[in-house]
């Protein structure tokens, strides 16, 4: 972690929120296209449309699932999430859309307010 750590140290805290909100969006819309990837190679498995999709949304997905996940780090100090919002967060890279909602809930700077 310190290596992470190390390398996120070089940039503003504000470039790193923005950051972490851009690969938020980009990582439940890439989750969106896997799926449709998903049901499209359901229904036609002989086709190489749908093959060579899904790989290339697959291969996209993996990029933005694996930045997610090592933005997580910086923006656990950011916003000083405790362990439970970190979890929280974690898990969000699993369901549909759920990384907007962790976006939108919890990387925040008021959430103490409310």
């Amino acid at each position: 972690m310190n290596v992470i750590e190390k390398f996120f140290s070089k940039y503003p805290q504000d470039k790193i929120v923005s950051w972490f909100k851009t690969i938020c969006v980009a990582e439940a819309v890439s989750w969106f296209f896997l799926f449709t990837a998903m049901i499209w190679i359901r229904y036609d498995r002989e086709g190489l449309l749908p093959t060579i999709y899904i790989i290339i949304v697959g291969n996209i997905h993996g990029l933005f699932f694996t930045l997610y996940l090592l933005f997580l780090l910086p923006a656990r100090k950011i916003y000083n999430w405790d362990d439970e919002d970190t979890v929280f967060a974690l898990l969000a890279a699993f369901f549909l859309f759920a990384t907007i909602w962790a976006d939108k809930k919890l990387a925040r700077f008021d959430r103490d307010e409310n």
